[in-house]
Order: C-alpha cells, then structure tokens, then sequence
C-alpha cells in the first residue's frame, strides 16, 4: 500500500483521510438516494422539513446532514411584497409564560394547553390541533385537516366549551398561536394567553404526554384516507375521555375526574388555580 501511495504522489496521511470519507458516503448511499428522490419530485423547492414530511421514518437531522454532505440546497423562494406589508399590518405577538409548569390543576374548565401533532398515514399525511383542560386532563376540543392553515387552530377554538372566568389557555410559540386571528379568537372566549419558552417542550408536558399516548394506541398508520383517519381519532377521543382510566387521577377517566373535581369544588372544598 505505501508503494502505491509513493508511485501515486500521495501521501499517507492524504489516503486514509480519503479512505475514510470514502467509507462515510457508502454509509450514508442509500438514505441519500431517498432524500434526492424527494427533492428531485419537489423541483429543487423542498427544504428538509418537506422531506420529512415525506419521508416520516427518517430523522429529521439525519436529512439536514445529508443536505448538507451532497449540497441540496432548496430554491429560496422571493419575497412576497404584500405578505410582508401585512405581516407589518398585523404583528404576531408573542406572550410570556404565566402557566410557568403549573401542571396541579384542580379546577376543570380554568387551565388548558394547545399543540399540533404530525399524523401520517398510508400515502398522505394530516395535522391533528388538540385543547386539553390540565385539570381533568380531558380533550375538551380538537380538529383534524391535511392542511396547516390558520383555520385548523381556529376551528378548534370554536369547539371549546364554556370556561371559567380567569382561564387561561398555554400553547408553543408557533405561528397558528401567534397569529392575530387566533389572540382575537382567544380574547373572545374571555381567556388569557400563556406560552412556553422557545425550544422548551417540557413547558407543555400535559399535552406531549396525550399525543405520546395516542399515537401509541391509536393505529393511525394503516388509515387509507382522511376521512378513515378522521373517523378513527373521533373514536379514540371518546375512548380516552370517557373510558381510559389514569392512575394519577384516581383511576377514573378524564370526564369521570372532571365530574369528581367539580362535585368536590360544589361542596366547598377549596381548591387554588394557577391565578
């Protein structure tokens, strides 16, 4: 081998490094043609969160760094001129974290938390918008769209049920919650707004932990179509409020406990809220 190297001119050092890389791309081969056929089906236009979109099983950082390692590198769209003036128009608006990890609710209908979950399903994929009451942990609202538009969070909201004077509602940073349409639709319903720190999931635990326990019992993946999709979360929303018992809350179900709370709120046992 070193007899190649020195009738080559190279040295030593230059081959394994070489070698090495060499080893690094094999490695990477396969997963690389999958990302390239997603992105050659997107005409250059998608950026690794498309892909992943398209490609659930993959890890989304294993995509970014083989973007990265063979230079595919999306289109960077122009800016919209009239978009921009109505972002000016109507700021989002970021607002601090009052919940502030208050998760011991004891009062139903006072403290609720928000999110959006990533369902796929057999050739397509949907969004599933989901308001849990902290206290009781009862799915009191949700909304199942293909589509990530502003509507999927608002016709969630207009789901909610009727809620306490001084409730709040908690949520992530995202777009859909720091959108005027939605503040506007959360000051309707007489709540105040709360929300996690940036990049801080654990800020909204009460609601990660439902969406960890559907998608482990909810088969999700074999639906064939919306509809069926839409059909099967229905029934896993009645299941989990009325049937599926939690053993933190005396082993009662969601609306079971929401019951037990307000029944010991009527008699007078005193109960203190995140206010």
């Amino acid at each position: 081998m070193y007899t190649l190297c020195d009738l080559a001119h190279v040295s030593r050092s230059g081959y394994y490094r070489w070698l090495k890389t060499a080893d690094e791309l094999d490695k990477d081969y396969d997963d690389y043609l999958k990302v390239k056929e997603v992105f050659d089906q997107g005409k250059g236009n998608y950026g690794w969160r498309s892909i992943k979109m398209r490609l659930p099983e993959m890890n989304h950082k294993k995509i970014q760094r083989i973007m990265r390692k063979y230079d595919l590198t999306a289109r960077v769209r122009r800016r919209n001129p009239y978009k921009a003036i109505m972002k000016k128009r109507m700021e989002h608006r970021i607002f601090p974290n009052i919940l502030d990890r208050a998760f011991d609710q004891y009062v139903p209908f006072t403290v609720f938390c928000a999110d959006i979950a990533y369902i796929p399903f057999q050739d397509s994929y949907a969004y599933l918008s989901v308001v849990k009451d902290i206290a009781s942990g009862e799915v009191v609202a949700w909304n199942l769209s293909n589509g990530l538009e502003e509507a999927l969070v608002l016709d969630t909201m207009r789901n909610m049920p009727r809620t306490r004077e001084n409730a709040m509602i908690h949520s992530d940073q995202g777009f859909h919650y720091t959108n005027p349409q939605y503040i506007a639709a959360v000051e309707a319903l007489g709540l105040a707004q709360s929300m996690s720190d940036k990049g801080s999931c654990i800020d909204n635990a009460p609601i990660e932990s439902f969406f960890g326990h559907m998608k482990d019992e909810l088969d999700y993946h074999s639906c064939a179509s919306l509809k069926e999709l839409r059909s099967r979360v229905d029934e896993y929303m009645q299941y989990y409020n009325h049937e599926r018992k939690q053993w933190t809350r005396n082993k009662m179900s969601p609306v079971q406990y929401r019951e037990h709370l307000l029944t010991k709120s009527s008699v007078g046992v005193g109960f203190q809220s995140v206010h």
